[in-house]
């Protein structure tokens, strides 16, 4: 995790990551987008939570995964929360 974003966590305790258990049980994917091509996809979290545990925080899971268009490992994920009235931001 990066400096920033480290100090800024300690700052603001009450704030926790969205878990792969969470998404789970509330029935969401895992939003994942490259930060270098802009492709996308969503990803299920049962197969994540076997891996990486029902505990792992979601918006760290870009580190574990790989961009199946360009390549890279610079990838993004949030939960997929269900759109109202559209698409609201477009990466890419």
């Amino acid at each position: 995790m990066g400096a920033f974003k480290e100090k800024h966590l300690k700052k603001s305790d009450q704030i926790k990551p969205v878990t792969l258990a969470q998404l789970d049980e509330q029935a969401l994917h895992i939003f994942c987008w490259c930060n270098r091509c802009g492709h996308n996809a969503e990803l299920p979290p049962a197969p994540l939570i076997e891996r990486l545990g029902p505990l792992f925080p979601v918006p760290e899971l870009g580190v574990h995964m790989r961009c199946s268009h360009c390549g890279t490992q610079d990838v993004a994920t949030r939960p997929a929360w269900p759109a109202y009235g559209g698409q609201i931001a477009r990466h890419g």
